[in-house]
């Protein structure tokens, strides 16, 4: 016989109403997503390398480097870096640089890359430069179209998935959730100042899939309480089916949160934005899967899988 768990995060005999607050949940998600697409067009998402094209360029210095000191050295000569900034430790600096005219050229781009490198070792003994990367202008825009196409892409199949698992309802408030999570999740990389570049794409599609299957498990308690109980109200039921899944819900939100922290933490820059985002896609994937996703489907589907009291 298997013993309880230890941890549980609601009563298994405790019944959350929450229903009663759905119009509140709609409409604070709503307001996020709007002010979050209004920050996407102003100040805009701060695109990493990838999308906007130039060179980027990591160092590690022997000591700690003022990033002042690394931009008048860059200065001196006749580079002119975008940014200059810290990152895991003092001794770190990456430096931005836009593409200069006639970057799209192979060996220009080459070229400044080379040159960086020299200013850089030349002025700072034992400096190691540990990446230096560059994207020419035509391939960034290329890659910045991919990436929305993916997202597109991903929704899309998400949307046909559901449609034929569940039903039209289920399947429309499952997408119009995801697209209100995915517009909270821009916002905050906005605000957060992250770069936006490939790595972003892949959190992104990654927190859609997590909080696909986040609405699937109540989608799927919500199916089955639909046969078994044929005379209770839709709202009645989606608040049973959604305390009955509540702490399957949480534990695995848990989980992954805490699986994705210490990448937060001591991931360095590569994971460090990545896990951040993955974090903030978890909390927002889980809460919609309460107060957001099941109030659209007590509103698309009050008149056709059940009327309400």
């Amino acid at each position: 016989m298997f013993s309880r768990p230890l941890l549980r995060f609601v009563r298994d005999d405790r019944q959350i109403h929450f229903m009663r607050g759905r119009h509140a949940g709609l409409i604070i998600s709503a307001l996020l997503s709007i002010a979050s697409l209004v920050l996407f067009f102003e100040p805009g998402l701060n695109l990493g390398l990838d999308f906007r094209g130039g060179v980027i360029v990591e160092t590690h210095s022997p000591t700690a480097e003022d990033p002042a000191h690394m931009r008048a050295i860059l200065k001196a000569g006749q580079v002119d870096a975008a940014s200059v900034q810290t990152f895991g430790s003092p001794q770190d600096i990456r430096i931005a640089i836009n593409l200069p005219r006639g970057g799209e050229d192979e060996h220009v781009t080459q070229k400044l890359v080379d040159h960086v490198r020299s200013v850089i070792v030349q002025a700072i003994p034992g400096v190691q430069i540990q990446r230096a990367d560059a994207v020419g202008g035509s391939v960034s825009s290329e890659l910045f179209r991919d990436g929305v196409l993916a997202l597109l892409f991903s929704l899309g199949m998400i949307l046909i998935y559901i449609w034929f698992r569940f039903e039209r309802e289920f399947a429309l408030s499952a997408v119009i959730t995801l697209i209100l999570d995915l517009t909270k999740t821009i916002g905050f990389l906005v605000i957060s100042r992250f770069e936006f570049d490939l790595v972003m794409v892949a959190a992104l599609l990654t927190i859609l899939g997590y909080s696909t299957n986040d609405k699937v498990v109540v989608y799927d308690r919500v199916r089955e309480n639909l046969r078994k109980y044929r005379t209770m109200p839709l709202r009645d039921l989606l608040d049973l089916s959604i305390n009955e899944t509540l702490n399957r819900t949480l534990g695995t939100s848990m989980t992954v949160f805490l699986a994705a922290l210490p990448l937060a933490l001591f991931g360095g820059s590569t994971l460090t934005g990545f896990a951040t985002v993955m974090l903030f896609g978890i909390v927002v994937g889980t809460s919609s899967s309460i107060f957001i996703a099941a109030p659209l489907l007590l509103l698309m589907g009050q008149k056709r899988l059940r009327k309400t009291s």
